[in-house]
């Protein structure tokens, strides 16, 4: 299950049903949880934590120190859930204090070739970044979102459930959750309607946030004037409206339209 020219240090946790590849380095103090699966050159770094069930491939590096001036080699760690897939060339770097020193990373996500995922990062569950999807740092991705390849999101931007987010597109602001949203400075392009239907959201549900799209995005209305508006019609009550809704109000960087 280990292959001898793996180097693991002496306090790696490591778990029953684990492999490791060839050639792969397992530092002090990491933990890897039953049945996941390490590749060959496979680097994973000191305060690294990796649940079961995950499939790491060759030539990722795990938990390596973040990209931040102002990193000075403290203690931070990256917090891995179960059933994650991390293909080849993927880089997942732990947090930094000034960030709250963890970068956090869900149950079930996929992580395509080449894509990055930066300090200070927090991924919900079921999320996909393909091919060469970036990440800056301090950013929030909500369950079920799909972000494209060559992508990139800037930093403290958040992207809501259920949003795909279409290759070659560049955020800088907040994407709200079920929406579809492309372009070099991400514009919203309606419901991401094929993904709802995927996930058989109900005609109910999907008429609701048809008509709060309408309002909010299409109305030419202030965002304070169409939340308004949307709070006073029946539809609000909802809750994937509620959680837009909710979303809208919490964002710092403001809301891509």
């Amino acid at each position: 299950m280990i292959h001898p020219t793996a180097i693991i240090d002496p306090t790696a946790e490591i778990a029953k049903g684990v492999e490791i590849g060839p050639y792969s380095v397992i530092e002090k103090g990491v933990s890897i949880g039953e049945g996941t699966k390490v590749g060959p050159h496979v680097i994973v770094r000191e305060g690294t934590q990796i649940g079961k069930g995950c499939q790491v491939f060759q030539f990722s590096s795990i938990g390596e120190a973040p990209q931040a001036f102002a990193y000075r080699g403290e203690k931070t760690s990256l917090l891995v859930g179960d059933y994650n897939i991390v293909r080849e060339n993927v880089t997942l770097h732990r947090g930094t204090v000034m960030g709250g020193g963890k970068t956090t990373i869900g149950s079930h996500n996929y992580f395509m070739a080449y894509s990055h995922v930066a300090h200070d990062c927090h991924i919900g569950n079921h999320v996909v970044l393909a091919n060469g999807a970036t990440l800056a740092g301090h950013i929030l991705i909500e369950n079920y979102a799909i972000i494209g390849g060559l992508s990139a999101i800037h930093q403290f931007c958040r992207v809501g459930t259920h949003a795909f987010v279409s290759g070659l597109t560049g955020v800088s602001l907040d994407i709200p959750p079920y929406m579809l949203a492309s372009g070099s400075r991400a514009k919203l392009f309606g419901l991401n309607t094929v993904g709802l239907k995927r996930h058989q959201f109900s005609e109910v549900s999907m008429r609701a946030l048809k008509k709060v799209y309408r309002i909010i995005f299409r109305s030419g209305l202030t965002l304070e004037k169409a939340l308004e508006k949307v709070k006073e019609d029946e539809i609000s009550q909802g809750p994937e409206v509620q959680h837009l809704i909710h979303f809208i109000q919490q964002s710092k960087r403001g809301i891509s339209r």
